[in-house]
């Protein structure tokens, strides 16, 4: 008995690892920036679709769910809502009714916007991160005390963050087969062709060069999940190289995963940005010493 209850301690103290309030403060403004950011550039389409709602055939959610079937009306003022609670979230002001304010308005436009033919699998983790954040409360930048209630919403983002990835080798391996058929197919020489950038394309004529970067791909897609576990330089090594992933596929074929993207801040001490902000700002600010 005593080793189950060290086990379920365990897996409580990984799950609820505490974090700096002014960490929270941070990924809060940023979170809630890019949603502002992803609803004017990224799926900017809720509004114009909603015009044709014969077309809309709702994902499993949206079908369990008794969810209104899109108008243009309630586009607008879903977009409307959004906006303003979005605004007030990232301030900190009413932490948990601006931020459930803007988790259920966001979810309802993203099953909307995921409705019309096409699920952006890269906004796993965002919708996360907009659903959890209510659940912290109150977060200033100033603060040196740590929470647990903030460890466990981060921990939620993370893991998110990663099934992003790891689901999306488990559905590579589906759809083809097995893992072996996709890595050593032609995947990325098909999307150089259709896509690719100046910059890239020439390595259509090194095909070979393409089956190891897709092997590496799966393989590290695989692995994503001991990221989880990492600590401090080894973490940080770890989000560069998914950064630099991103980084490359945008490069060479014009495809991002920012939503993604944005929700890898979860894994870093964001707090450390709060004094050098500071001295940026005192440095800057009217009235503030000229130095020598």
């Amino acid at each position: 008995m005593s080793s189950l209850t060290r086990a379920g301690g365990a897996v409580v103290n990984w799950w609820c690892s505490p974090v700096p309030l002014a960490r929270v403060a941070v990924l809060r403004v940023a979170i809630y920036l890019f949603v502002l950011y992803d609803i004017f550039f990224l799926t900017d389409d809720v509004i114009p679709m909603a015009y044709a709602p014969q077309f809309y055939q709702p994902t499993l959610i949206g079908r369990v769910l008794p969810l209104p079937e899109p108008t243009v009306a309630l586009a607008q003022t879903l977009q409307i809502v959004i906006i303003v609670a979005a605004l007030v979230a990232a301030t900190g002001y009413l932490p948990r009714v601006a931020g459930w304010t803007v988790a259920v308005a966001y979810f309802e436009w993203m099953i909307i916007s995921q409705g019309y033919g096409y699920v952006s699998h890269d906004h796993l983790a965002l919708m996360v991160a907009v659903a959890v954040l209510p659940t912290i409360g109150r977060a200033r930048f100033g603060e040196r005390d740590s929470s647990e209630a903030a460890g466990w919403a981060f921990r939620c983002i993370q893991v998110a963050t990663i099934a992003t990835y790891f689901y999306s080798a488990v559905v590579k391996w589906v759809r083809s087969g097995s893992p072996a058929t996709w890595a050593n197919g032609a995947v990325f020489i098909w999307a150089l062709m259709r896509r690719g950038s100046d910059m890239f394309r020439w390595l259509t004529d090194y095909p070979w060069v393409l089956i190891i970067a897709q092997w590496g791909l799966l393989i590290i897609e695989f692995l994503s999940p001991v990221v989880l576990f990492l600590r401090r330089r080894a973490l940080y090594a770890a989000v560069a190289m998914f950064l630099g992933f991103h980084l490359m596929t945008y490069l060479a074929l014009g495809i991002h995963f920012l939503p993604t993207v944005v929700c890898w801040l979860a894994f870093l001490p964001l707090e450390r940005v709060v004094p050098v902000a500071k001295r940026w700002y005192g440095s800057i600010r009217p009235g503030s010493p000229a130095r020598a």
